[in-house]
């Protein structure tokens, strides 16, 4: 199991903590944040592209691949779509954009391309987690 904790500190600031490393989140100015951390979103498309690329790392060195440099680009947006009763909903897109430099043969690309998909978080929001919330008045 992992945890972390979380504080509203000041405004939307928020500071999270693990134990071993703190961070903080913010909303940007136009969303009546301050702008002093990443939003919650950029956080997500940290967390998935960080386990993405350390999934691509751990892969490529299981298998004696060499990869010179790996770079990712995710992006989120809401987009409107209609369902097949005909009505319009809201839906989450996440984007991604990854780069792999070194020299593969097709089979590695191939493999490559398939693991960018592999890694836990990627697996979790595809899944669709189920979020159970607790909440205390103290």
């Amino acid at each position: 199991m992992v945890w972390i904790t979380a504080d509203l500190s000041e405004n939307t600031r928020v500071e999270f903590s693990n134990g071993r490393h703190t961070w903080k989140a913010d909303e940007p100015i136009e969303k009546d944040g301050e702008d002093t951390g990443p939003s919650p979103y950029e956080l997500l498309l940290g967390s998935l592209a960080g386990c993405t690329l350390i999934t691509l790392q751990l892969y490529a060195r299981h298998k004696g691949i060499t990869l010179e440099r790996v770079s990712a680009r995710y992006e989120h947006e809401k987009r409107d779509e209609i369902d097949e009763a005909g009505k319009k909903r809201v839906v989450d897109v996440l984007t991604s954009h990854v780069e792999i430099g070194g020299e593969f043969t097709d089979a590695q690309r191939q493999r490559l391309e398939q693991i960018v998909s592999r890694c836990p978080v990627h697996k979790t929001i595809e899944a669709g987690a189920a979020v159970e919330d607790r909440v205390e008045f103290v």
